[in-house]
């Protein structure tokens, strides 16, 4: 097995770079009532409180400028599919395969695993525009029949979500680096861009939570947890500290045996109308958490 030194506690081995082993943190863990309280979660069927994927797609920035450069930031994408779900503080891991040297368009597979071996997720990560469609655009979004929805009820694909403005606020920025996985200087400081800019996290829930909110009336109180996502830089980075108009539109709805689950994609402009970025995800609810699967 090769192996080679590079920036950023980042190593090569046969052909993929590999990331430093991290404890991503489960940041939300007193939101009660969600799958990352410790007791809602194990009531579910979780060992636990549950780390968000968006924290673990913070582990990749270092190995995607290893691989793309700064460019990403810009005209890249990470897109990734959750298999297993981590506990608060279990060591994990990024790895991305090396693209072709020299490729300005290339795409190329990532994934997380355990300390153990458990592979947490994975997907692909691409800069410019290569020919083949994300991992997630890949995926069929009708592998279940939709059947007789409770808590999607009345959402259909091409249901539009209401326009919503948002912004990163530079406190939430500077909480956020109190327990941030794998921190980047232009995270706080200055950026080549200009001013900081976004974290992974920080850019999915810009890109979802406003947005998910308007239809909270029509869904009920349920439990949610990110089943995939893929975030997109269109004109990036997006800047902390800066407004932006998010739209969007559900791709499909469905089921499977425990959860209901909505497809969706979001997008993130310029008050000029500019695209900055967007994101495809899978956002599942459990049924077990809903009234309207309670037993009469």
């Amino acid at each position: 097995m090769s192996s080679a030194t590079t920036n950023r506690d980042v190593r090569i081995e046969d052909g993929v770079l590999v990331g430093p082993l991290r404890s991503s943190v489960n940041n939300s863990a007193n939101v009660k009532g969600s799958i990352h309280d410790d007791a809602t979660a194990s009531k579910l069927g979780f060992r636990g409180g549950t780390v968000a994927g968006s924290i673990h797609m913070e582990l990749f920035p270092p190995l995607l400028l290893e691989a793309f450069g700064q460019r990403w930031f810009e005209r890249g994408t990470l897109s990734m599919y959750f298999l297993n779900a981590t506990t608060d503080r279990e060591p994990v891991r990024a790895f991305l395969r090396q693209p072709p040297a020299g490729a300005t368009d290339a795409q190329v597979d990532v994934w997380v695993e355990r300390e153990d071996g458990m592979r947490v997720g994975e997907g692909s990560a691409s800069v410019g525009d290569p020919s083949e469609p994300t991992a997630l655009q890949r995926r069929p979004l009708d592998r279940f029949d939709p059947g007789e929805l409770r808590m999607l009820n009345g959402i259909t694909p091409g249901y539009e979500f209401q326009p919503v403005d948002v912004r990163l606020e530079p406190e939430a920025q500077a909480n956020r680096m109190k327990v941030i996985t794998e921190k980047l200087a232009w995270y706080e400081g200055e950026s080549p861009w200009g001013g900081p800019i976004a974290t992974p996290a920080a850019m999915v829930q810009l890109l979802y939570a406003k947005s998910v909110e308007t239809l909270r009336g029509q869904i009920g109180p349920s439990v949610g947890l990110f089943g995939a996502i893929e975030l997109r830089n269109f004109h990036g980075p997006v800047f902390v500290d800066r407004p932006y108009r998010v739209t969007g539109h559900v791709l499909a709805v469905g089921q499977s045996p425990k959860t209901e689950y909505m497809w969706f994609e979001t997008e993130m402009a310029e008050s000029s109308g500019t695209p900055v970025a967007g994101m495809r995800m899978l956002l599942r609810w459990m049924k077990a958490s809903s009234p309207l699967y309670a037993e009469a």
